[in-house]
C-alpha cells in the first residue's frame, strides 16, 4: 500500500482544478480527500460511494447508445417483428414516472440519469413500431399523451408529491409489467425477431448494476423493489436471447415451408398428334 501511495500522490496531488472539482461533485470533498489524495483504500464508505457513483455514470453513459442498435435493426428491416408496442408503451411510462419522482425529490443524477436518456430512444421505437405495423395514425396520438403527461408530472402545482409516489409504486408494477407482453412475444413467435440482443443484455447488466448504486446512495424502498423485480424479468430475456439465438421466427418457418406451385406441363406437340381425331359423319349417299 505504502508503494501504491508514493507513487498514486503525486499525481493526485497535482491534478488540474476543473478535474479535482470534478471528482469532489462527484464524490464529496472526504472522500475525495479519502481516496485521492490520502490514497486510504481502506475507508469502506467511501469505496462504496466511489464504485456505486463509478457504476452510476457508466450506466448513464452506456444508456445514452443501449437502444440505437434496435432503432438500426427497424429502419433497415422496415419491420417490427418481434418487437412488443405494448412492451415499449408500459416501459415507456414507466420510465417517465420514475423520473419525475426522482426529479422532483433531488435524487442525484448519477442514480437516475439513464432513465432519460432511454425515454427518449424508446419514443423513437415505439414510433417506429407503430409505422412498420401499419399503426401509423396512432404515432401522433402517443406523442401527443406523452407530451401532456410530461406537463403534468413536472408541475408541483398539478400534481403534489404525495400523488406522484403513488404514482411511483405503480410505476413499478408497470416496469415488471412492461417485459411480459415482450417475453410472450418471443415465446409465441419462436424467435426473437428483430429484438436487439445488445439492448437486453445492456438491460440485465444496468439493471444489476442499480440495485447496488441505489442501495448505496438512495433510501428508497420503492425504487430498489422495482430495479430487483427488472432484473429477474431482464434475466429471462436475456435467457431467451440466448435460447432462440439461431433459431428463426415463424415466419421464417413458414416461408420456408410454402413451396412453390408449379405449373402442369403443357402437353406436347407430338402426343396430340399420334392420337387420330374421330371421323365425322358425312351425310353423302352412296350410289
Amino acid at each position: 500500500m505504502d508503494a501504491l501511495r508514493s507513487a498514486v500522490q503525486p499525481i493526485t496531488h497535482n491534478l488540474p482544478a476543473p478535474i479535482r472539482d470534478l471528482g469532489v461533485s462527484i464524490i464529496g470533498e472526504r472522500c475525495y480527500k479519502t481516496l485521492l489524495l490520502d490514497v486510504a483504500l481502506d475507508d469502506q464508505d467511501c469505496l462504496k460511494l466511489a464504485i456505486s457513483k463509478g457504476l452510476g455514470i457508466g450506466i448513464i453513459a452506456a444508456s445514452s447508445i443501449v437502444k440505437v442498435p434496435q432503432i438500426l435493426k427497424l429502419t433497415r428491416s422496415r419491420s417490427a417483428d418481434g418487437v412488443s408496442f405494448l412492451s415499449y408503451l408500459l416501459e415507456t411510462s414507466a420510465y417517465l414516472i420514475t423520473l419525475a419522482y426522482n426529479y422532483r425529490n433531488g435524487f442525484p443524477f448519477s442514480t437516475y440519469g439513464e432513465t432519460a436518456l432511454i425515454l427518449g430512444q424508446n419514443v423513437v421505437i415505439s414510433v417506429l413500431v407503430l409505422n412498420f405495423s401499419g399503426r401509423a395514425s396512432l404515432a401522433a396520438v402517443f406523442v401527443a399523451a406523452l407530451a401532456g403527461s410530461v406537463a403534468t408530472l413536472f408541475a408541483p402545482n398539478l400534481l403534489d408529491m404525495q400523488t406522484l409516489s403513488y404514482l411511483q409504486a405503480g410505476a413499478g408494477v408497470l416496469s415488471v409489467a412492461s417485459k411480459v407482453p415482450q417475453i410472450a412475444a418471443i415465446w409465441q413467435q419462436g424467435g426473437t425477431g428483430q429484438l436487439s440482443a445488445f439492448a437486453v443484455f445492456n438491460y440485465l447488466a444496468g439493471s444489476l448494476s442499480r440495485i447496488f448504486t441505489t442501495l448505496q446512495e438512495v433510501d428508497d424502498k420503492l425504487i430498489l423493489y422495482g430495479f430487483i423485480s427488472g432484473f429477474v424479468l431482464n434475466a429471462i430475456l436475456a435467457l431467451q436471447m440466448i435460447y432462440y439465438w439461431n433459431a428463426p421466427s415463424e415466419k421464417a418457418k413458414g416461408k420456408r415451408k410454402a413451396a412453390p406451385v408449379q405449373a402442369a406441363p403443357p402437353p406436347s406437340s407430338g402426343s396430340s398428334s399420334s392420337k387420330r381425331s374421330p371421323k365425322a359423319p358425312t351425310t353423302r349417299r352412296r350410289g
